[in-house]
């Protein structure tokens, strides 16, 4: 029973002894480890978990990640095939494949993403100097869809097709990259573009040049404006002159025959007797005589002037009264004699012709 005891107390002092001096270790589910001694790599990398065990004070436990680590990469500047200098942001996935190898080469994680970034940013910059920007951002050839108003403007061709595309270029990278990674124990699972943008110097020309393509649309825009709006003034003015024209026709035609019948009732009205013709002589007559003659007129007419007939009548049909005689010689009173009525005068003749239209008095 002592003798029991005894060995179980050497045990746990011995268990004791070896949990204390680190001879216990314990791999977790997502790292994986390489015992050195002395700096040497020892055995098999430990990929699997649990509680393991090495030789105290000689060998130490080297860990290093079993899950797929993240590559974000600098953002880089580099000239494409077209000369144009774009700034590229690329990020990638990676994975320790073999421990041994990348701890032999590299070490530990830090030096493994130096590694990435001078292989991956240096296939990447030699992949995009041999193609044009075009390839670069776009993946596909598809038919871009534009503006109907904008046909034969700037940039209404479509997007230049393309031979291969930003896949395909990432995909160069990668397989570019893989096999120079392999040799550090690292296996490269993937590499994409994440941001893609111009030169600081190149990005200010490239918004002028928007710029200016965007005056030469909103110009062609004013100047097809300008077109329209005077094709419509036009076509106003070419309506209006068409409307007054069509107003001052009816205008007429109403006015003619207003004069008209305002003519055929004057003709009827003084064609009615004679002395509704001889009194439309005289109001003509006067109406003459009131816009042929003022206050300092002179005229010279002759005797059988028809101008002289009212001023010599003085009214209508009456006979002219004779002047009396100078100095009469008195005479010897006559018997008184009752002499017949002097005989009425005779009547106008009645016209059968209607009179030429006459203008109405002004």
């Amino acid at each position: 029973m002592k003798t029991a005891a005894r060995y179980l107390l050497i045990a746990l002092g011995l268990i004791l002894f070896l949990t204390v001096t680190g001879a216990f270790y314990v791999v977790q589910e997502t790292e994986q480890v390489l015992i050195t001694q002395f700096g040497e790599p020892v055995g098999a990398p430990t990929t699997s978990a649990g509680l393991k065990m090495k030789v105290p004070f000689i060998q130490e436990v080297n860990r290093l990640e079993k899950r797929v680590l993240e590559w974000d990469g600098p953002s880089a500047e580099m000239p494409t095939r077209d000369k144009l200098y774009i700034n590229v942001d690329a990020f990638g996935r990676w994975q320790i494949k073999d421990p041994l190898q990348f701890f032999l080469r590299l070490k530990d994680e830090r030096r493994g993403q130096s590694r990435l970034d001078d292989i991956l940013g240096s296939e990447m910059r030699n992949t995009i100097a041999r193609h044009d920007l075009v390839e670069v951002v776009r993946t596909t050839s598809r038919k871009a869809a534009v503006d109907p108003t904008l046909q034969g403007t700037v940039g209404s061709a479509g997007l230049a097709p393309i031979r291969l595309g930003r896949v395909v270029l990432e995909n160069e990278v990668f397989e570019a990259a893989k096999g120079k990674l392999a040799e550090f124990g690292i296996e490269l699972l993937d590499v994409r573009f994440k941001r893609i943008n111009y030169n600081a110097a190149v990005a200010t020309k490239i918004f002028e040049r928007m710029m200016s393509e965007r005056r030469q649309i909103a110009d062609r825009f004013r100047s097809e404006g300008a077109g329209e709006a005077a094709k419509i003034l036009g076509q106003k003015e070419r309506d209006l002159r068409q409307i007054e024209s069509e107003a001052y026709r009816q205008t007429q035609v109403l006015q003619g025959k207003a004069d008209a019948e305002a003519t055929a009732i004057y003709a009827t009205a003084f064609n009615s007797s004679p002395q509704a013709r001889e009194f439309y002589e005289f109001l003509r007559a006067m109406e003459t005589y009131k816009t042929s003659f003022s206050k300092d007129t002179t005229a010279v007419l002759t005797t059988d002037s028809g101008l002289l007939r009212f001023l010599k009548t003085g009214t209508p049909g009456a006979a002219p009264v004779p002047a009396p005689a100078a100095n009469p010689a008195p005479a010897a009173p006559a018997p008184a004699k009752v002499s017949p009525p002097p005989p009425a005068p005779a009547p106008a003749p009645v016209s059968t012709t209607p009179p030429a239209p006459l203008e109405p008095p002004k």
